[in-house]
């Protein structure tokens, strides 16, 4: 049982010692950094040409839609590979899941795709 307790201690040490570690570099950069603040410092780096109108603006709607889309369906690839690699050991109750994870993943798909989603003009 006391084994079992110092495995817990190791954890905790190397969580303190990396705690400590981030907070000796924070300090040391704050002790190391100037503090000189210049108004070009301050403003808005844009590829070396100087920012022009205000830091606002609109963007389109679809560019997160296809983000978001993207995210779905690497998740979808992520829970996919795993699966494949173990297909044979798995049983009938795995591919039933499975199946039933990708239609509703692609049943997702094609609403976007009647909703017009993924057209993108």
């Amino acid at each position: 049982m006391e084994e079992y307790f110092r495995s817990y201690g190791t954890i905790l040490a190397l969580a303190v010692a990396g705690a400590g570690l981030v907070a000796v570099a924070i300090l040391l950069a704050r002790l190391v950094a100037p503090r000189r603040l210049l108004p070009e410092k301050l403003t808005t780096y844009e590829c070396g040409i100087d920012p022009v109108g205000e830091g606002w603006s609109q963007s389109q709607i679809r560019y997160y839609i296809y983000a978001f889309l993207f995210v779905i369906f690497d998740v979808e690839s992520v829970f996919l590979f795993p699966w494949a690699v173990v297909f044979e050991r798995l049983g009938m109750y795995a591919v039933v899941s499975m199946t039933i994870f990708i239609l509703i993943l692609g049943s997702g798909l094609v609403y976007a795709w009647r909703k017009g989603v993924l057209r993108w003009a």
